[in-house]
């Protein structure tokens, strides 16, 4: 993809250098072969990031940049950006009564975090190495025909087969609840019913696992008290959000841009 395909990116009379939009697009995504997608994007992310530089310095914003923990800290055009935005986006906190009526549209869509009885057998194997990836997964396709064919049997199959010390317990896990495995595994768990077996072994960085769902206890619906603080934060944000857009989108308005589409743009 040839930056010269594309024409300049000019915002209000300056022009972003095309080194600078090759550079944002790594950071969006398009369908193969349609790396032109790429970049349209990266320049509309560029042009609004441009605009909101723009604004900053003429409103003579002054802040420092912050630092984030591990080594990482705010560049100078990002501490700009935020304290423009800090400065001209005042959103109040939602109301109590506010934040009460958010969660009685649906209480239910606040639960605490489910609980899950796994078992699994483990065929282990390095998915880098892609001939012993090979072998595990012929292994983990046997294992798994004899699991969905005789589903009692599943905790023999675990005791002698799994490459997991979950074996000396019939390949049982225990209970477990979101984050405690892998995320493959994971998702896989999220597609089943109570002594549900997998229709295939699922790969993961340890290698091949067949999973049994045993047991499963949904997470118990949580009171407001529970949940207020977390609404009202979520609330906050998307609140500011909104206002972000209609910042951003008077200033497109106010501004004279060549090179990229803004239509429907959000801040970047």
């Amino acid at each position: 993809m040839s930056p010269a395909l594309f024409p300049d990116l000019v915002v209000n009379g300056e022009t972003v250098p095309h080194e600078l939009i090759a550079a944002e697009v790594q950071n969006h995504s398009a369908p193969d072969g349609k790396p032109g997608l790429a970049w349209r994007k990266a320049a509309k992310a560029m042009a609004i990031r441009t605009l909101l530089l723009q604004e900053a310095r003429q409103l003579g914003i002054a802040v420092s940049p912050r630092a984030f923990g591990q080594g990482r800290c705010e560049s100078e055009e990002e501490a700009l950006i935020r304290g423009l935005l800090e400065a001209n986006l005042p959103v109040d906190a939602p109301s109590d009564e506010a934040v009460h009526a958010e969660w009685s549209r649906d209480p239910s869509r606040f639960r605490a975090p489910p609980l899950w009885e796994v078992s699994h057998i483990l065929i282990a194997c390095d998915p880098r190495d892609a001939k012993a990836c090979a072998n595990a997964r012929k292994r983990a396709d046997a294992l798994l025909s004899r699991a969905l064919s005789d589903s009692s049997g599943f905790a023999s199959l675990a005791a002698n087969h799994s490459d997991c010390a979950s074996k000396s317990n019939g390949g049982s896990l225990g209970q477990i609840g979101p984050g405690d495995t892998v995320p493959e595994f994971e998702a896989a768990i999220r597609t089943l019913s109570t002594a549900d077996v997998v229709a295939e072994p699922v790969l993961t960085r340890h290698g091949y696992h067949i999973i049994r769902l045993d047991a499963e206890a949904p997470g118990a619906e949580l009171p407001f008290g529970a949940v207020k603080t977390q609404i009202a934060t979520a609330m906050e944000k998307a609140a500011w959000a909104r206002a972000a857009c209609a910042y951003v989108s008077k200033l497109i308005e106010a501004a004279e841009i060549f090179g990229a589409d803004l239509t429907g743009a959000e801040p970047q």
